[in-house]
């Protein structure tokens, strides 16, 4: 079983990127070729085919955060730290990219950029959540633990805002619309549906391949660590 999940890790050099290339670049010709002109919204509606997919793997980088988080605090394993902030960098590039879209989108149909509106202000909390947390990591070293713990412990409390973001278009009335994608009668033609589709494939693709790199680079970093403490170690001795 363990040399399958490493040989499946391995994909990651061969496999995920050529995915991520060829959905990115089928992504982008349908959101700006194949889909059709959305009547009422114009061109700038082509954005969703970038900000909805965006929005859903934020959500899954920063659960996979709180995952590798209760990993840590379980196993007291440091190389779940690494795969924590991993996808909490990765959370954190997706939520901008949310928020800048969604901005761009709102300005024609709103009038303006920004509206201190429900969905908008708590995902701007979740992006300053997961920023604070990443900073307060970065303060101590890859193999401090108990600075891990603690922001373990920050990372697992972000998550109960995602359920209030995804929420409070049924809990507050606000400028951003009703879900129109994940309900039983999707009110949007099916080209469009599957432009969302390659979407989702694209980001996700991406996500997977920036979390598994940056978890590389994090566990290099804290590998480097260890070896300047021992030969520090040994220099004292």
């Amino acid at each position: 079983m363990t040399a399958l999940l490493e040989r499946v890790y391995a994909w990651r050099w061969s496999v995920l990127p050529p995915i991520t290339g060829v959905a990115m670049m089928a992504m982008i010709v349908g959101a700006l070729v194949a889909a059709p002109r959305e009547i009422i919204e114009g061109e700038v509606q082509r954005l969703m085919y970038l900000h909805v997919p965006a929005a859903i793997i934020m959500y899954v980088a920063f659960f996979f955060t709180a995952f590798a988080s209760v990993m840590l605090l379980w196993k007291r394993d440091i190389r779940w730290d690494a795969a924590a902030r991993a996808s909490a960098i990765v959370g954190v590039f997706l939520c901008g990219i949310v928020l800048v879209t969604g901005a761009i989108w709102g300005k024609p149909i709103w009038g303006v950029y920004w509206s201190w509106d429900a969905r908008l202000t708590s995902t701007l909390i979740l992006f300053l959540i997961y920023c604070a947390y990443l900073l307060a990591r970065s303060v101590a070293g890859p193999l401090d633990e108990q600075a891990a713990r603690y922001a373990a412990i920050f990372a697992i409390i972000g998550v109960a805002d995602i359920p209030i973001i995804q929420m409070s278009v049924r809990w507050w009335r606000t400028l951003h619309p009703q879900p129109i994608v994940f309900r039983p009668d999707p009110a949007l033609p099916n080209e469009m549906l599957v432009v969302l589709l390659i979407g989702f494939v694209a980001v996700l693709s991406l996500a997977t391949w920036l979390i598994s790199l940056q978890t590389d680079t994090e566990r290099a970093a804290q590998r480097v660590s260890a070896l300047r403490a021992e030969f520090d170690h040994r220099e004292i001795a």
